[in-house]
């Protein structure tokens, strides 16, 4: 490589971790205010919800009922990047399958109001999940959580630090260990970021960690990892489920990042229609 190049990586890879000295976790967010897809194109049925964050943060989330009557409610917890008028393809079809689905923005995300942040993103996820449960039609008793790669780590600090009842079930696909691990482990991946790949072990924080939440998480739990993940290595994936307690089962996907009910639906979602079925059902038998 080049001198002048050489000089022009670095400068870059400066500019992406030296945020992180300061214990920022912003890059961690990607909002966008557009809007990506019409779910009504798509054949879908839904309705806007617009409720409050504990701190008065107006938030967004859209509701998607099911064909027939309603089996369960699932919430998705989405992605870090855009909002959830590009994320809601990977849970709207359950929709289909009989279920109720309800994906929301975090603050900064979509119509949502306020900054995109760490504190904010895991106090928007404890509101959705009171809130679906003040929807008409579901059943606070027969809720899952689906949560998506960043995702899936507020997912994990909702339901942990909240006072509510713990889901029938969790579902995280393409989730990380904690926020210090996986920015360690992106900043690895390329020779001029690897000499600064110590800096989110000091710089990043450790509040809301999954590592630390999940261990208090008992409900049923499924984790869904590609061995070949281009964002979050699949060993953050396994690390996080070894670190879960029981129950609990582990889904290898070959490829891509959160592509399992996306790219290989065909392959996956009935498997997962079969999970949900399993658990919602065990949650309705007579103990």
């Amino acid at each position: 490589m080049e001198l002048k190049h050489m000089r022009i990586a670095i400068r870059r890879s400066l500019f992406a971790v030296l945020p992180l000295l300061s214990g920022c976790t912003h890059l961690f967010f990607q909002p966008s205010g557009n809007i990506f897809s019409d779910p009504a194109s798509a054949g879908f049925s839904y309705e806007v919800i617009q409720f409050r964050s504990d701190d008065g943060t107006e938030l967004t989330g859209m509701f998607f009922p099911p064909v027939g009557a309603p089996l369960g409610t699932i919430i998705h917890f989405h992605g870090n990047a855009q909002n959830m008028t590009s994320h809601f393809p990977y849970s709207s079809w359950l929709a289909r399958e009989g279920f109720n689905v309800f994906i929301f923005d975090y603050r900064g995300y979509g119509a949502s109001q306020g900054k995109p942040g760490l504190d904010g993103a895991v106090r928007d996820g404890i509101a959705a999940l009171k809130q679906v449960r003040r929807i008409p039609g579901v059943d606070a008793e027969r809720i899952a959580v689906f949560g998506q790669s960043l995702g899936g780590a507020i997912a994990v600090a909702a339901i942990a630090e909240s006072d509510l009842p713990q889901p029938k079930a969790l579902i995280l696909e393409g989730a990380f260990y904690s926020y210090k691990s996986v920015g360690s482990a992106i900043l690895r991946r390329r020779w001029w970021s690897w000499p600064f790949s110590w800096i989110p072990w000091i710089g990043v924080t450790g509040r809301h960690s999954p590592a630390k939440n999940i261990a208090g998480i008992t409900c049923p739990k499924l984790f869904i990892h590609s061995k070949k993940d281009p964002v979050v290595p699949f060993k953050q994936g396994k690390s996080l489920y070894a670190a879960a307690p029981g129950p609990k089962e582990f889904w290898t996907v070959p490829s891509g990042h959160t592509d399992a009910f996306y790219a290989q639906r065909e392959a996956y979602a009935p498997r997962l229609v079969v999970f949900l079925k399993a658990v919602f059902a065990a949650a309705s038998s007579p103990r």
